[in-house]
């Protein structure tokens, strides 16, 4: 199923992000991707776990101090203000509420919904090696293992911003069979469409989950769906590399070797020579390979996400 069939997958997100001013000096921090880029293609859920909490705005800033694994949401002025227990009670709440969603941006940096490297402070007013993860994030993410969750300003890096993608649209897929109803052809069908997306990023997971499948017999499905899944979004969060798409686009290039002629063919080869060589982006030797495949179509190659899967006008794969 292409990324055009599926309805506008839903994405939560910070607040702040949009533009909402809901940040502890009463501002925001408006991700243009997100409110101009994105916003045509997801339907975002914005949600602000200090403001929900009752903390108001403009409000004291929080910062976590303590053990990075498990720290303490504390007030900058007056310590003895301590959110953490609200603010991961409101992330299990959020967790349970935001069931339909497909994936979650979360702010960087911030002492409730940075996902990684947050500055944790120890007693003495040292900061932690390394920071640790917001505590509504944490919370949240606990619930929602296999979610796709991406930091704003890792979504800046056009490699991450189109693995992200990728991964939103996966998620709403499986969303979609589980509402058809799990079965061995569904989970077949589903594993054979995303062959060449699995080969671009995790060619390894993509033959253990082929062979995993392929062993099921006569194994209860809705048994294999839950661990498989899993698996899958681990491989797709993998980024793919130069070399993994180059291996994709020769396989690709193979179910043509019967249709053109060696000027067509000698084409593709140097295209597909200069994007692993850095010369051209991704999509060139793709549109390229897209025009001989409308003039000779394949049923096979048709099926596959690989070759569509996220909305075209995103051109998320012009910059990588």
């Amino acid at each position: 199923m292409s990324a055009s069939v599926i309805d506008k997958p839903k994405l939560g997100i910070s607040a702040c992000l949009l533009g909402v001013e809901v940040r502890f000096n009463g501002g925001h921090k408006e991700s243009r991707l997100c409110t101009e880029a994105l916003s045509e293609y997801f339907d975002f859920i914005p949600a602000c776990p200090e403001v929900a909490i009752g903390m108001g705005v403009p409000r004291e800033p929080i910062r976590l101090v303590g053990d990075p694994e498990q720290p303490q949401a504390i007030g900058t002025v007056n310590s003895d203000l301590n959110v953490t227990q609200a603010l991961a009670d409101y992330g299990l709440h959020m967790a349970t509420q935001l069931d339909n969603i497909c994936g979650y941006i979360f702010m960087q940096k911030s002492p409730s919904c940075g996902l990684e490297r947050v500055k944790v402070y120890r007693e003495n007013g040292a900061p932690v090696d390394g920071g640790g993860r917001g505590i509504y994030a944490q919370a949240f993410c606990a619930r929602h293992p296999d979610l796709p969750v991406e930091e704003d300003g890792r979504l800046n890096d056009p490699v991450l911003r189109e693995n992200f993608v990728t991964r939103v649209f996966a998620y709403a897929a499986w969303q979609q069979l589980l509402k058809d109803g799990v079965s061995r052809r569904a989970l077949s069908e589903f594993h054979s469409r995303y062959k060449y997306q699995l080969m671009a990023n995790d060619p390894q997971q993509y033959k253990a989950l082929g062979n995993r499948l392929g062993s099921m017999g006569r194994s209860d499905p809705n048994e294999i769906a839950p661990r498989y899944f899993r698996d899958l979004m681990a491989a797709l969060k993998k980024c793919a590399t130069r070399r993994t798409h180059t291996n994709v686009l020769q396989h690709l290039s193979g179910y043509l070797k019967h249709s053109l002629g060696s000027e067509d063919k000698q084409e593709i080869q140097r295209l597909i020579t200069q994007y692993h060589q850095g010369i051209v982006p991704l999509i060139v030797p793709l549109t390229l390979l897209k025009h001989h495949f409308r003039q000779h179509p394949d049923p096979y190659v048709a099926l596959q996400v690989y070759m569509q899967p996220h909305p075209e006008n995103l051109s998320l794969r012009n910059a990588i």
